[in-house]
């Protein structure tokens, strides 16, 4: 991808005028974030120690999310939303990135939570990845990482399918760092069913290329107005969006699309499951919810139905996951189907057809970005300190060898649950407001949310009191405590207690956001 720049080349949707001189010095921040990840992982090949690695990944990781930062304070102050054109072909044939508020954040958040993911499970990665490799999986997180920033800033659909590739590749790639037959066979599964969800995407994309002629996603927004107010290829149109969604669907784990998601997050090391969980899941998720709304528009995809078909699957994904972790001993596994069940509320919030659904639907990821990695890292300490037993039954006892890992462990539980005052309760809280704007779903997405609260409880809370209660399994030699985790594990749990006290600035920015794709 090219960097070069000429007057004018940036489109300001806020009106700010490019004419006349350089481009604002801010508007090179998203580029400059993937094109640091990516040189990050080019060079990482030249470092044979895996501690090397790992500091120029947390480094590139905390400068992104710094810039990104930057990034987010200028356009909330302006109000801005602007694309930046790369190399020399402008519109419709070149390569755009597209970045306003909402893009900002999540950026900000998915770089944060990274480099805090790899802080947190640094020890683990030490321990089950072999040295020689150790800088290779660095290498894979700094372009998994860049593959998310690309998908939430591209502007151009066929750009969006090269990075989703990169993305499955690289997500693969740190299942099978920790090199045990159960996360070959998993990664094997993964692979292959991600790759079928890849290829639906694809169809998809050359299906709306040969209708529509464009891939720049503003080109292709005023194409399919234009064919929808005439009234021609809508079945067409029906099935490209369908398409997409179920490709989409498949990447992300959604019911009934999940089957590989437990083995390959449960068996990965700590910070590939944090990571995965997190992050990886909500970058295609991003990308489709721009498509709809800048591409198709949220009325089009209504009118197609194709939000009814979301909310079912968001509701049974809430519910069968919830249900499925229920009767999971394995903790990671169990975590792994939780986020089955927390994608599933995504879904839903997008499924009810609304601004403020959509709204809350972005909550939730930002929400499940930040808890998730906050469990998945302290299972990771607790089993550390266990001996390594996975078993929830031999766990017992583990938050009395590591406390800070079980005040942790049960904060992100009781987040999940939705706890008043923490991130989670929001959620909840925000979906259920926007179901009343959707008479026709409200009942059923009130129970739906009643019903998987009382699930979620129903593994987390015994979860917790397990880890808490005394046994002859907590008989065992005392480790060192692990400042990384500790510092990792601490801002996480900060960040979910913020996002409970702090939810209305935060709802804000997502909502300026989401008013600039209209």
């Amino acid at each position: 991808m090219g960097a070069a720049l000429s007057t004018g080349s940036a489109l300001l949707f806020s009106e700010v005028s490019s004419a006349g001189g350089m481009l604002p010095w801010y508007q090179n921040i998203p580029f400059a974030s993937i094109f640091l990840l990516m040189i990050a992982g080019i060079i990482m090949p030249l470092f044979r120690k895996g501690k090397r690695g790992f500091c120029l990944a947390m480094g590139v990781s905390l400068l992104v999310a710094a810039l990104s930062a930057i990034l987010l304070v200028k356009l909330s102050i302006n109000g801005e939303r602007f694309t930046y054109m790369m190399g020399h072909y402008p519109a419709p044939w070149g390569n755009e990135i597209a970045a306003g508020p909402l893009e900002a954040l999540l950026a900000l958040m998915f770089s944060l939570v990274e480099a805090l993911s790899l802080l947190g499970g640094r020890k683990d990665a030490a321990s089950d990845i072999l040295e020689p490799k150790q800088s290779l999986f660095y290498l894979m997180m700094c372009e998994l990482q860049a593959a998310m920033l690309a998908l939430t800033y591209t502007n151009d659909i066929f750009t969006a399918y090269v990075f989703i590739e990169i993305s499955t590749l690289a997500a693969c790639s740190i299942v099978m760092a920790r090199d045990t037959a159960k996360t070959i066979v998993a990664t094997i599964r993964y692979l292959v069913i991600s790759l079928l969800g890849s290829g639906l995407f694809l169809i998809g994309v050359v299906m709306l290329y040969c209708i529509t002629g464009h891939l720049l996603i503003p080109q292709l927004g005023e194409k399919i107005a234009g064919l929808v107010a005439t009234g021609t290829y809508t079945e067409p149109l029906t099935i490209v969006a369908g398409l997409l969604f179920i490709g989409v669907a498949i990447k992300c784990a959604l019911f009934p699309f999940y089957a590989w998601l437990p083995f390959a997050h449960g068996g990965a090391t700590t910070s590939s499951s944090a990571v995965l969980s997190g992050l990886v899941l909500k970058g295609y998720i991003i990308l489709l919810v721009k498509l709809f709304y800048e591409v198709f528009t949220i009325e089009l995809i209504r009118s197609l139905k194709v939000t009814n078909i979301m909310f079912v699957f968001g509701i049974a994904g809430m519910l069968v996951g919830s249900w499925r972790a229920i009767g999971e001993e394995h903790i990671k596994r169990m975590l792994a189907y939780s986020s089955v069940a927390q994608i599933g509320y995504v879904f839903m919030g997008i499924g009810l057809g609304t601004n403020l659904g959509v709204a809350a639907a972005f909550y939730q990821i930002l929400v499940h970005a930040v808890t998730k990695p906050l469990l998945f890292i302290s299972a990771g300490r607790l089993i550390r300190v266990q001996g390594h037993e996975k078993s929830l039954y031999r766990l017992r006892g583990s938050a009395r060898n590591d406390p800070l890992a079980g005040v942790l462990f049960t904060l992100g539980a009781l987040s999940m649950v939705g706890i008043p005052l923490l991130a989670g309760f929001v959620v909840k809280f925000s979906l259920a407001s926007a179901s009343l704007l959707n008479p026709n779903r409200m009942w059923i997405a009130l129970i739906a949310l009643a019903v998987s609260t009382v699930l979620n409880a129903l593994y987390y809370v015994p979860a917790v009191i397990a880890v808490w209660t005394p046994s002859g399994f907590m008989q065992r030699k005392k480790q060192p405590p692990d400042w990384m985790f500790g510092v990792s594990g601490a801002v996480l749990g900060a960040l979910v207690v913020f996002l409970g006290l702090g939810c209305i600035g935060v709802i804000g920015v997502i909502q300026n956001g989401l008013s600039l794709w209209l």
